[in-house]
């Protein structure tokens, strides 16, 4: 049996047992954040993001990743922090590997994606946090750099392209 993005399991910031399956036939913008992180700020677009396209069927879904040493230890101090600073009501996950042996099996998969618009980045671990992957409802996977902001045109773009009209 094959296992597809929507079947793999997923905890919730507050403990609640989920998968990709619950967000069915949306564009889904998954990133790795980190609340002690330089690109921090992009927490601010990336709810601007939610606000403007989430009624057309589209949600931006954070996984929380110590992976580069840059996040908060427990998940209510994580879930406090975005709401507190930032706004964030997007959805919010359990802490996270991204790399190597413990990487998440979300993880694993979505790091088989090239990059978009690079011809010399095939892919591979996660370089660094807010490196984002949409996924569109037909399970495309397009997949940015981390300092690509989140409202960059060519993440618009697909976004976009991928929502009902």
């Amino acid at each position: 049996m094959t296992t597809t993005l929507a079947d793999i399991p997923l905890t919730t910031i507050k403990g609640e047992a989920t998968s990709l399956g619950a967000y069915a036939g949306k564009v889904l913008l998954i990133v790795n954040v980190a609340s002690r992180c330089g690109l921090a700020p992009q927490y601010e677009k990336l709810e601007a993001l939610q606000k403007r396209y989430e009624s057309r069927g589209f949600t931006v879904l954070g996984f929380p990743s110590n992976q580069f040493l840059q996040e908060l230890g427990k998940n209510e101090a994580i879930a406090e922090y975005c709401s507190a600073t930032w706004g964030v009501t997007f959805p919010m996950f359990d802490k996270v590997k991204v790399n190597g042996k413990g990487a998440h099996p979300l993880y694993q998969e979505l790091v088989k994606a090239p990059y978009d618009g690079s011809s010399t980045d095939k892919g591979g671990k996660i370089k660094w946090n807010f490196e984002k992957f949409v996924i569109t409802p037909s399970g495309e996977v397009h997949r940015f750099l981390p300092n690509t902001e989140p409202d960059d045109p060519a993440i618009v773009s697909v976004i976009e392209s991928a929502l009902p009209v």
